[in-house]
């Protein structure tokens, strides 16, 4: 026994212990944690068997998949992945895979997949002809086409130049309200393409704008061709703090909610380096007062020399009345006075949530639950963290107009339902 295995994760730990375990049964390993990479050493090394995950800091598996098919027909993929959902296992089995993995990965399942591929692969083989594979073919790399935020006339030519990420990176978490496990991929993108998303497995693209939004219950939701990607607000929110306009986010179903901020999405942003383009950022100006709401409820924006938002906030014992103000001159402030104010929800409403198939992903340690009479899972990181996790959402939800935005806004009682009201506002004025 002599074979050898390719093994192509994001995770170090996985490629140590997996190779381990193949080297234990006899087999020979090579690993990398890209997907470009693994198709060069499949040309160059031709592997027996390939375990390939999904979730991929450059191509995804799927992409990775359909490459390697490309070079050789008869290639042997074993599928892996701890974030993966049943459609993405079936598409994966349809595109040719041999096997679909779920981690953490079985000692025996494992063993036995190379095993059978290795026996598929023979009697493939054979049947081919005395071994003799199809020719291969090359690699051809779909051009992919993003269509940039719309222009419009209240926007102004700034300083400052547009940023994008310095190399891809995997996140992997909790879907907030489908409860599922969930990864994201986040891709640099070259200047003036804006932020977008890609639904995985089915390759829908979306752009991360107001025309694309269709749901606002409990969350801000994408929609496009039949493919939504919920929970988008978090991870604009740190992106517009951090000036980053050009992004590529490929994702199934929901953002992870990791712990319920955007703190961790800033950290993962600091972890990867941000890297300034040559072309400036064009700031969308607030050139009138805009309203929307009523009652009670009121949701305004209006020209101002910086983005600000002040929020008030109103509910019953033990949350009560909450203000604050906040400016946003750097991403630092947002650091440390926004980002980590954690989403929350109230016992009193869970019942009702869970029928609508939504907090299915809650846990004690990625939301705030309110009882009665206080807090029931966790500390509080500010005594008034509820009105600064509105904020939030409220930064977030506003990068949807497609630019950074320069205005005062004045919330009261607000939620996302107004937040993407507004911006449609503006847009009918502006158009």
């Amino acid at each position: 026994m002599n074979e050898l295995i390719l093994i192509v994760d994001d995770e170090t730990g996985i490629l140590t212990t997996l190779s381990q375990i193949l080297g234990d049964e006899g087999y020979r390993t090579v690993v990398t944690t890209s997907g470009e990479e693994a198709l060069h050493l499949f040309r160059e090394q031709r592997p027996d068997v390939v375990f390939l995950d999904i979730w991929l800091p450059d191509w995804d598996g799927l992409e990775t998949l359909q490459a390697l098919r490309d070079v050789d027909p008869h290639a042997m993929v074993i599928m892996m992945s701890g974030h993966g959902t049943s459609e993405t296992a079936v598409k994966a089995i349809k595109m040719g895979a041999h096997d679909y993995l779920e981690k953490p990965l079985s000692y025996d399942r494992t063993v036995k997949a190379v095993k059978d591929a290795l026996v598929t692969k023979r009697a493939r083989v054979e049947a081919a002809g005395a071994g003799v594979l199809e020719e291969s073919r090359e690699r051809i790399e779909p051009v992919m086409k993003f269509e940039p935020p719309p222009e419009l006339p209240i926007l102004e030519t700034t300083d400052l130049n547009q940023k994008t990420i310095r190399e891809a990176s995997v996140i992997y978490g909790l879907g907030l309200h489908s409860g599922g496990r969930t990864g994201m991929v986040i891709q640099p993108l070259p200047p003036d393409t804006g932020i977008h998303f890609i639904t995985l497995p089915s390759g829908i693209t979306m752009p991360a704008h107001v025309n694309s939004v269709a749901e606002t219950d409990y969350a801000t939701t994408l929609t496009r061709d039949g493919e939504s990607i919920r929970t988008v607000e978090h991870l604009l929110s740190a992106l517009h703090a951090c000036g980053v306009t050009n992004l590529l986010v490929k994702v199934h179903g929901e953002i992870p909610v990791l712990d319920g901020s955007a703190l961790s999405f800033l950290e993962r942003l600091e972890e990867v380096g941000l890297v300034e383009q040559d072309a400036p950022v064009k700031e969308l100006v607030i050139d009138r007062r805009y309203e929307v709401g009523e009652g009670d409820k009121s949701l305004v924006i209006e020209p101002a020399d910086h983005f600000s938002v002040s929020y008030q906030l109103r509910y019953p014992a033990p949350v009560g009345d909450q203000f604050c103000e906040f400016e946003m001159s750097e991403c630092e402030a947002f650091r440390e006075q926004i980002a980590p104010a954690r989403t929350f929800g109230f016992m009193r409403d869970l019942k009702m949530i869970n029928e609508l198939g939504l907090g299915t992903g809650g846990r004690l340690d990625n939301f705030i639950l309110v009882g009665e009479d206080n807090v029931i899972n966790t500390e509080l990181r500010f005594p008034d963290e509820f009105v600064r996790h509105k904020i939030l959402d409220i930064i977030g939800d506003l990068y949807m107009l497609g630019y950074p935005v320069r205005g005062k806004v004045t919330a009261n009682l607000t939620g996302h339902r107004d937040n993407i009201e507004i911006q449609r506002r503006i847009l009918v004025a502006n158009s």
